[in-house]
């Protein structure tokens, strides 16, 4: 990619398409470069402030303990103190259309419970396929026995409710910092176990952090299974099939199957 921004130069047709001369476009393009990585800068900031806002809220309302932040440098983890269960660990990603994504994390040795927390505001798909694609690369060390992988994925973001990102949860909405938030889309992840047939195929994992979670926006341990969603995979004549299950309240569901 750094190869074709620089041969651009060469390239009078293009540029004259654009009003440019190579002259003005060797000129402008260190400025431009500069002002693209303050946008970007500006955008993943935002990201930041968005789920900090959601995390201390469950701090706020008496649901952790303590929310740690990720120091300088360092993967952008948080730590959160959950009264009576341990240290839960929420890995910051943005969309999990790659690698980076999907892929490049690493579960903390002191976390209880590791979530992957999407902050997606990629409009190029609907959130579901986004959540698809994400755990179809993920799908290897789900299933690796050796690897200690995540517990569940969430996938959340400052559009989520907006009309840009219609939620069907948005009667669950609750105030946070200034935006009016509905609750965010969990999905469970199986336990790997290289003996069984179906890894959480029906949904049956537990898990603690999804009710902490939700418990901010009202949804008790019994409205719990209508909101949360889960990851399942099947082994079945030496393949392996995946389901994933989003829930939006009572009755409301849908299913992927591949």
């Amino acid at each position: 990619m750094d190869d074709f921004i620089m041969k651009l130069v060469t390239e009078t047709d293009i540029l004259a398409r654009y009003g440019l001369t190579a002259e003005e476009y060797r000129d402008a393009l260190p400025a431009a470069i500069e002002a693209t990585r303050g946008r970007m800068s500006a955008s993943n900031a935002g990201r930041r402030r968005f789920l900090l806002d959601m995390l201390e809220a469950l701090q706020q309302a008496g649901l952790v303990d303590s929310v740690t932040k990720p120091q300088y440098g360092d993967d952008t983890v948080y730590r959160l103190a959950v009264p009576g269960f341990g240290n839960v660990a929420i890995i910051q990603k943005g969309c999990p259309d790659g690698e980076h994504g999907s892929v490049r994390w690493a579960v903390p040795g002191w976390a209880r419970e590791t979530y992957l927390w999407w902050l997606c505001d990629s409009m190029k798909s609907e959130p579901g396929e986004h959540v698809a694609k994400g755990i179809q690369r993920m799908r290897s060390r789900l299933l690796d026995p050796a690897d200690r992988t995540v517990d569940g994925v969430i996938f959340h973001n400052h559009l989520c409710g907006t009309p840009k990102r219609l939620c069907p949860k948005q009667d669950r909405a609750v105030q946070i910092g200034a935006q009016l938030v509905p609750p965010p889309c969990v999905y469970v992840t199986p336990d790997s176990d290289t003996q069984a047939t179906d890894l959480n195929w029906d949904g049956r994992q537990q898990r603690v952090f999804p009710g902490i979670l939700l418990s901010l926006f009202g949804i008790d341990e019994q409205a719990l299974p209508a909101y949360v969603g889960h990851v399942g995979f099947q082994r079945k004549s030496g393949e392996v099939r995946t389901t994933i299950s989003a829930r939006f309240g009572f009755g409301r569901s849908t299913t992927y199957r591949r």
